[in-house]
């Protein structure tokens, strides 16, 4: 111990001259200031100083190789220290290792920022590109040198630690344990093992995987002035609730995996997310109730009133849209279970040819359009072709529990609408793989724009072909495992309604997944489930939509929610004429091209229905709001076009409802109008 004694006296000695050099070097920053405004003395003076300068740099650097080989020896008299424990020894030598850490870094610093200020007067301050360059290099230093300050801070901790485990080893050791204290020794162990074990060192792992950079963000905690108004920096880190992570591009981040995973954890801004949701839900529904409109308008309108054009009280916005999407599987899962397949062989060439034919003709008109108005013919072609999509969502909100009797020969036009946009759900993959080629061609550079065209046309291939294997699959499991699986489901959830609940969801989420990974929508997989379980009777169908429908019918209002969150009313607002007259013209023109394409493909005994399913294609889907802010990012589309594309959807969206209703007050024959409505 006396030898360590000595040793810190001739570590800390060096740092005491430098504590004493202080005031000389704040005098010599001084001066450095008064010569930088031109207010110093003479040229003489000037170079004095710049001398007086190196030598003092000089001499704290000599300082700084002092200190470390005294460091360095002071690590091999610990080490040789027999008075000395394990953990004593590994927390001495820890810390004179971050100490040389710190002296090191420090000096790397220094000559950091003068290759900085060398660089900064080579440059010409009239060229924003180099000064933007010398400003990015700072920054990338400064990121890693907090990178450095942390990976220190945390070795300090765990160094804090080695020097508590070996207090309380001596402690141990200088006196008798009794039962008790046996038994809690041995369990702190082993959840130290247990942490050690569950330990991932997830940023040690991945800060140097290509692809990953370091950026500053800040730290939001809860703000809770009775709870943690006493708390330390350090309990305030540790206690229960979640921080928000928000970088410089006004990104917001939440926890998604604590490092101490034996602690439960809650992400409190979603749950007060979906709590409030729930609530407004019901007085914005039974308006819309009472005024004659779908209860989906007053959803919302309640995700206006909570997002951003609002009372901006949703946080965890992601998450709410992840939520509703969820509510989107079980719809066309129920819509699956109505959805017959001796339907689907009737109409399956219209289905097929009407999407494909409709798509065609709205680019086509939108490159006359896009012609006349002078817009460039790559976002002339994903406008139009974004816009030629509807909301499958929607329209099978429409479609559910409607009894729709069918008169000899004539064709279902439920039947004939979903396969359209089961067929469009299938354009909308094939659209999301040809963004690339529209990106290329907006660049001009042609040679690229032939493989990627080559690329799209193997991609279709490929598409096609997981169809095909999706239907075999398909056919498959309604020959041999449906049956026996649902018989078995049955005769489990006797007195049990939760068996029957999990397996069906299971049975969804299972055909989601393997449509996922062949390459084609989840929605199909969720719609196709359905198909299979509707197989097994009438009974089984109603049986399963009485058990799947209040599910539904909550995550549904997630959904229609979170589509309220982004509409702008103030956007809408400043054009509203400019918006109507644009979403009144897409509505129209959709209408009229469904209803010329289904008048050529429908036969004539079933030509009324043109009009039904025309008013459902007749809105946007709202998945452009997912390409808008991908060809967004791209550079495909400008800010402006992107708002118009959202607001035109939404608009659109808000006007299905009375068009639906007409259509079907108008087409619809008496017996099957009241369900339909």
């Amino acid at each position: 111990m006396k030898v360590l004694g000595r040793n810190y006296f001739w570590v800390l000695l060096p740092l005491l001259r430098l504590m004493a050099d202080a005031a000389e070097h704040e005098e010599v920053a001084k001066h450095a200031i008064k010569l930088h405004r031109g207010k110093g003395a003479a040229i003489t003076q000037r170079k004095q100083w710049v001398l007086d300068g190196c030598r003092k740099l000089s001499g704290l650097l000599r300082q700084k190789t002092v200190v470390l080989n005294k460091l360095k020896s002071a690590i091999r008299a610990v080490e040789k220290d027999v008075s000395l424990s394990d953990e004593e020894k590994l927390f001495q030598v820890h810390t004179f290792e971050i100490f040389q850490k710190e002296l090191n870094e420090s000096e790397n610093s220094v000559f950091q920022a003068i290759y900085g200020l060398q660089r900064a007067l080579q440059g010409d301050y009239r060229d924003v590109v180099n000064m933007k360059e010398s400003s990015r290099q700072r920054l990338e230093a400064l990121r890693e040198a907090a990178i450095k300050e942390e990976t220190e801070y945390v070795e300090l901790l765990a160094a804090e630690k080695h020097q508590v485990e070996a207090l309380k080893n001596m402690q141990h050791q200088n006196k008798s344990l009794s039962m008790l204290d046996e038994i809690l020794e041995d369990v702190r162990k082993a959840a130290d093992r247990l942490e050690e074990e569950m330990e991932e060192h997830a940023f040690d792992d991945n800060k140097s995987v290509k692809g990953v950079n370091f950026e500053a963000v800040l730290r939001v905690e809860e703000e809770d002035a009775n709870s943690k108004q006493n708390l330390t920096k350090r309990e305030a880190e540790d206690d229960l609730g979640l921080s928000m992570l928000i970088d410089s591009q006004n990104n917001r981040y939440i926890l998604t995996k604590p490092r101490d995973a034996t602690i439960p954890r809650a992400d409190r801004h979603f749950l007060k997310d979906i709590v409030t949701i729930g609530m407004l839900s019901l007085p914005c529904g039974w308006l819309c109730t009472t005024i004659g409109l779908p209860t989906m308008f007053g959803y919302i309108v309640c995700g206006v009133l909570l997002g951003p054009s609002g009372l901006n009280s949703i946080k965890s916005v992601v998450q709410v849209e992840t939520l509703g999407e969820v509510g989107v599987f079980f719809t066309l899962f129920l819509v699956g279970l109505e959805f017959s397949p001796e339907r689907l062989r009737k109409v399956w060439k219209i289905a097929l040819q009407g999407p494909c034919y409709m798509t065609l003709l709205m680019i086509a008109f939108g490159l006359l359009w896009g012609h006349l108005l002078q817009i460039r013919p790559t976002q002339s072609v994903f406008i139009s072709t974004c816009l030629s999509l509807s909301s499958t969502p929607l329209v099978s909100r429409f479609l559910v529990g409607s009894a729709r009797g069918e008169k000899e020969g004539d064709v279902d036009y439920s039947a004939v609408l979903l396969g359209m946009l089961v067929v469009q759900d299938v354009q909308l993959g094939l659209f999301i793989a040809g963004l690339p080629t529209l990106i290329q061609a907006g660049t001009g550079t042609y040679s690229s724009i032939v493989m990627e065209t080559l690329r799209i046309l193997a991609l279709v291939g490929q598409i096609l072909f997981s169809l095909a294997a999706a239907f075999l699959l398909c056919l498959v499991i309604k020959t041999y495992l449906i049956g026996p699986y649902y018989r078995k489901l049955h005769m489990e959830s006797k007195g049990n309604k939760e068996i029957l609940i999990v397996g069906i969801s299971a049975f969804i989420f299972l055909m989601l997944t393997v449509t996922e990974l062949l390459d084609v929508s989840m929605e199909l997989g969720c719609f196709l489930a359905g198909a299979l379980i509707s197989s097994q009777g009438h009974m089984v169908t109603e049986e399963i939509v009485s058990y799947i429908e209040p599910i539904r019918d909550f995550l549904v209002i997630i959904f229609f929610a979170s589509i309220g969150l982004h509409v702008f009313p103030t956007f809408v607002a400043y054009e509203l004429t400019v918006l109507m007259v644009l979403t009144l013209s897409v509505v129209i023109m959709k209408f009229a091209l469904a209803a010329l394409v289904l008048s050529v493909l429908l036969p004539k005994s079933s030509q009324y229905i043109k009009w039904i399913v025309a008013a459902g294609l007749a809105q946007v889907s709202e998945f452009s709001f997912v390409l808008g802010s991908r060809a967004r990012r791209a550079g495909i589309i400008s800010r402006e076009v992107y708002l118009l594309i959202l607001s035109v959807t939404t608009l659109s969206l808000l006007l299905a409802p009375v068009l639906w209703k007409a259509a079907i007050t108008r087409c619809v024959p008496r017996p099957e109008r009241r369900s339909s409505l």
